[in-house]
């Protein structure tokens, strides 16, 4: 995930209080005139020295969720039959229609562009986001499951995508206009949902199939004798399941260690203890190890305690389950990490204490009255995820509910400094790049250039950064001729959406926006590191040259870099430092 808060010049010594030599703030100068490894290394030392995100700039995303995103679902809830009123709150907010409604709302909240990959956190700073502003016009780029298919199978958009697009939409909040949630009304979305899906992966994935488009299934599948709620009680157990399991791997306390650091209400004065030894050993401490884990044991305690207050009837039991829940997703959610999406922790917050609280005569064990939809089931939360956990290559990080746990494939894409991302103004896209917007708000050539070294920090400082080291000096000569961009916000602007997949923007987009940029050879250079199995060893990595093809791999062994700082050292810094030697 990733976010630039810590990336301008000014910001980087706000809160420091330590005055030993060669600590940061550094003089610009120095950052932009070191070597390529020495830059990374001073840039991880001042965003570690930073604790950049301030509470009254989070309070401001925060008015979004509050206002936008809750105040809506609370009129949309204002048509149900029998609405008590808004301020008879307990009367309406836990019914079985508001809880579909907050589902339904999630699913179009998401395709309209509002949550994953909106505003600054995710690097957009002109145009907040694309969404529908993107999915909603013919001819911008997409990512078809069926590719060089007639009529579905095109790189860019036709009239057929962008008009199932918008009916989607209309009939999302038909739904959520009508005073009785049915599934004759969900049908239709439902359905919709899966052939955009079809059209365009990166749709299926903005619906998150793998929980708003299932519990919507069962919504649909199950109405009678409301079983589609023991459904979601099986989704939301999953999801907390996978997510737990796909924390149990060595990438995890570097995520704790960043999260906490740009926390906005961690303490200060813990911050520095989430490196081994500020700031020579900007590894992940014994103290993130710690949080990591209590973090990895509190997800997997949720369902299983939530199971056990269920099968002993223990009322506290299911209080303590509830409380639970609320405090782990309330402390991801008001620490904002970058790229997570908060609207997501509001409804595991919300749907928790509708389906557990609200329902204890619920049992998970109610679906198999409907075997065929729970073999559905199964095999969308136990089978699928299973799969995508041994086999990541093969399965998006969302279907396999690997959630934040630091163990996402990603891309890098390195474009020559020769003007190659003017050929990116090609594409059909509602902002420009990241730089280009940087360009229009940093005050000053070398901000901007300090702010570009910023937005590697946060690659290198997670520990699935390592298989860069092994995989940057065969991807290029010289490091010093390439502009760096983070895969996941190139192609949150080429395909209006980024959530941290980077299946969707490594060799399959490099093959759509190829025909229509027309790079030349060594132009671009796209590095493609693949998640880390479940107990597997290795982080697969390929190189991608957009005339020539996959050009390198290999396979990086995570344990040989458990005792490496994030910055290149070593042979690999100087086969990185090689261009700029030769300048000097």
């Amino acid at each position: 995930m990733f976010g630039l808060a810590p990336g301008f010049p000014g910001y980087a010594g706000r809160g420091m209080t330590t005055q030993a030599p060669d600590l940061p703030p550094y003089d610009p100068q120095r950052i932009l005139n070191a070597p390529f490894p020495e830059r990374v290394r001073l840039a991880c030392r001042t965003w570690a020295n930073a604790s950049p995100n301030r509470p009254e700039v989070m309070a401001l995303y925060w008015g979004k969720y509050l206002f936008a995103l809750i105040g809506t679902w609370a009129f949309w809830c204002s048509f149900n039959a029998g609405y008590p009123g808004f301020f008879s709150v307990s009367d309406w907010a836990f019914t079985t229609e508001a809880f579909k409604k907050a589902m339904v709302w999630s699913m179009c909240w998401e395709l309209f562009g509002f949550g994953c990959g909106w505003g600054p956190m995710n690097a957009r700073f002109d145009k907040w986001f694309g969404g529908y502003r993107h999915f909603a016009r013919v001819g911008t780029v997409k990512l078809p499951l069926f590719r060089g298919a007639p009529l579905i199978g095109g790189d860019t958009r036709n009239w057929l995508d962008v008009g199932l697009y918008i009916l989607n939409q209309i009939l999302l909040l038909r739904v959520l206009v009508a005073p009785e949630v049915t599934a004759e009304l969900l049908l239709p979305c439902f359905l919709l949902t899966a052939v955009n899906g079809v059209l365009d992966k990166t749709l299926f994935l903005v619906a998150r199939y793998e929980h708003y488009w299932v519990v919507i299934g069962c919504m649909t599948f199950a109405a009678a004798n409301d079983l589609w709620i023991a459904g979601a009680m099986i989704t939301w157990s999953f999801i907390w399941f996978w997510a737990a399991v796909s924390k149990w791997n060595a990438h995890f306390p570097s995520v704790i260690m960043f999260m906490m650091n740009n926390g906005p209400f961690f303490p200060k004065l813990l911050k520095k203890r989430l490196f081994r030894d500020f700031p020579d050993d900007l590894r992940a401490s014994p103290f993130a190890e710690r949080m990591a884990l209590f973090g990895h044991v509190a997800e997997f305690s949720i369902p299983i305690i939530l199971l056990v207050a269920h099968l002993t009837g223990s009322w506290w039991l299911l209080l303590g389950g509830c409380i639970l829940f609320t405090g782990f997703h309330s402390f991801i959610g008001l620490n904002n990490p970058n790229g997570m999406p908060v609207e997501w922790n509001i409804l595991m917050i919300y749907g928790g204490w509708f389906l557990f609280w609200f329902h204890p005569e619920t049992s998970v064990f109610d679906m198999t009255q409907m075997p065929l939809l729970l073999a559905a089931l199964l095999f969308s939360l136990a089978v699928v995820p299973t799969f995508g956990n041994f086999v990541p290559a093969r399965v998006s990080f969302l279907p396999s509910m690997r959630y934040y746990a630091g163990n996402w494939a990603y891309n890098i894409w390195l474009f020559k400094k020769n003007g190659s991302t003017e050929k990116l103004r090609k594409l059909k896209k509602t902002s420009a790049t990241v730089n280009e917007q940087l360009e229009e708000i940093v005050d000053s050539p070398i901000e901007f250039e300090i702010a570009k070294v910023m937005m590697m920090v946060s690659r290198f400082m997670h520990f699935q950064g390592r298989p860069l080291f092994e995989a940057l000096p065969v991807a290029v000569d010289d490091i010093e001729d390439y502009d760096w961009f983070e895969g996941e916000v190139l192609g949150g602007m080429v395909l209006g959406w980024n959530f941290g997949d980077g299946h969707l923007n490594g060799e399959q987009l490099l093959s759509a926006i190829q025909p229509i940029c027309e790079f030349d050879e060594g132009e671009v250079r796209v590095i493609s590191v693949e998640s880390q199995p479940l107990f597997g060893p290795t982080m697969h990595w390929r190189v991608y040259d957009p005339v020539q093809g996959e050009i390198a791999e290999g396979k990086t062994v995570m344990s040989d870099y458990t005792g490496h700082q994030p910055w290149p050292t070593g042979d690999v810094a100087r086969a990185l430092s090689k261009g700029h030697s030769q300048t000097a």
